[in-house]
């Protein structure tokens, strides 16, 4: 029977997190690291320790913008974005739910807008997850005032090769 940390890795491939020597520079770079109920370096602490139940119950791992900050900044080339994808998709698998109400709803929405045009399609990512959420129109002014200022485009370009995205999403699901 292999262990948190094993699995982990098997699933994150490349550098193991064991090559975290804990300098925290990931969560010195991490833009949302304030809003974390742990950050990064003691995520990995957690998983090195098997702290399993604790890191997949975790708001931290929803909270991750994947934005690789950390991935750039940490010295021994530790993928951190990674693992974290991999941590949220494991509490999916294992039907956790997330301490915040609706951010599973957004990260499926993000995926579904992925998988149908390889990137975002920022309106109909909104779409869908405005549907999943049932939250209509709590944000709609600030929508509105992000498109009329051009930060909202209307259409989305799509990927030229969707059949590499289709193999990527096939490739990573069971």
């Amino acid at each position: 029977m292999s262990t948190f940390l094993e699995d982990v890795n098997e699933k994150i491939g490349g550098v193991p997190i064991q090559a975290c020597y804990h300098c925290r520079k990931c969560t010195a770079g991490c833009p949302l690291a304030f809003a974390m109920e742990y950050n990064p370096n003691k995520v990995i602490k957690m998983i090195q320790m098997g702290m399993k139940d604790k890191v997949l119950n975790s708001s931290t791992i929803w909270l991750c913008a994947s934005c690789e900050t950390c991935v750039t900044r940490c010295p021994n080339n530790v993928d951190i974005a990674r693992m974290m994808d991999v941590l949220r998709e494991t509490a999916i698998e294992e039907k956790i739910e997330p301490k915040e109400k609706n951010i599973r709803k957004f990260h499926e929405a993000f995926l579904a807008s992925i998988k149908s045009g390889g990137r975002i399609n920022e309106p109909m990512m909104i779409v869908n997850y405005k549907l999943k959420s049932g939250d209509y129109f709590s944000d709609m002014a600030m929508g509105m005032n992000m498109f009329m200022k051009g930060k909202i485009k209307l259409f989305s370009p799509r990927t030229k090769d969707m059949k590499s995205v289709r193999q990527i999403f096939k490739s990573t699901s069971k």
